[in-house]
């Protein structure tokens, strides 16, 4: 067992949880939070990980998280999500608040909250799950593609902070991934969500976990900067060879 300690959010479901199996499977020890915590702790139990209560969009809940986190070399700001395909005319204030908080609040509380451990650790590492939505925009999407651009630039902004420190950052935008993502922006509308993915082969959890284990693994010196990958089948955000009939 490596005495590296991961740390991830989001991590009752979908990449966040293959995250931290592929992360305790490669021996580092993991620590968990989500608002999930029945889910967690059936994790818990199969990878031996360390679980916690997390919202991330809540300073208390992140403050006490990572109060209890001893040790940080690697975090991965995993907690996210879109909430409706509204026009900007239509806009839900809610909506827009509930992702701007997850997205990017989230990500800065954690990463501002394990920074200071991160660079104790002398080989820190924050891998930040934004989205090809962080590098477009579409119709309907403007809540969801502003604040994954906003969540992007905030980790790119961090790079040229932290120049000179022992700290590497890693983006992953992921294209189309079957998780419970679109169930989510879509309040749990199966059929919706299904259609989504309907003709395609898209990604699954694990590919991108596997992404965040290679990343993980690499030396110190070795900063990848920026990895985005999407299913065969899509070419950009919303454009999709379906095979359907």
């Amino acid at each position: 067992m490596s005495s590296r300690t991961a740390v991830v959010t989001g991590a009752s479901s979908g990449i966040g949880e293959a995250t931290a199996r592929t992360l305790a499977a490669q021996g580092l020890q993991v620590v968990i939070g989500a608002r999930r915590v029945d889910r967690l702790q059936r994790l818990t139990d199969e990878i031996g990980a360390t679980a916690m209560p997390l919202d991330v969009t809540d300073e208390a809940s992140v403050a006490e998280f990572t109060d209890a986190v001893e040790r940080c070399d690697v975090l991965v700001n995993n907690a996210g999500g879109a909430k409706g395909l509204a026009p900007v005319s239509a806009a839900d204030l809610d909506d827009w608040r509930w992702m701007w908080e997850t997205n990017v609040l989230g990500t800065l509380r954690m990463t501002k909250a394990l920074l200071p451990k991160l660079i104790d650790s002398g080989d820190g590492l924050i891998v930040t799950i934004t989205s090809v939505a962080a590098l477009t925009h579409y119709d309907n999407g403007a809540g969801y593609t502003s604040a994954k651009h906003a969540q992007a630039v905030l980790h790119r902004t961090l790079r040229g902070e932290l120049m000179g420190q022992p700290v590497r950052l890693t983006e992953i935008a992921p294209g189309a991934v079957e998780t419970e993502f679109s169930l989510v922006r879509f309040n749990g509308d199966e059929e919706r969500a299904a259609k989504v993915y309907e003709g395609i082969e898209p990604l699954v959890a694990a590919d991108i976990a596997e992404i965040v284990g290679f990343v993980a693994s690499r030396p110190s010196h070795v900063n990848i900067d920026q990895i985005v990958v999407k299913p065969r089948d899509q070419v950009a955000a919303g454009r999709f060879a379906r095979r359907l009939g």
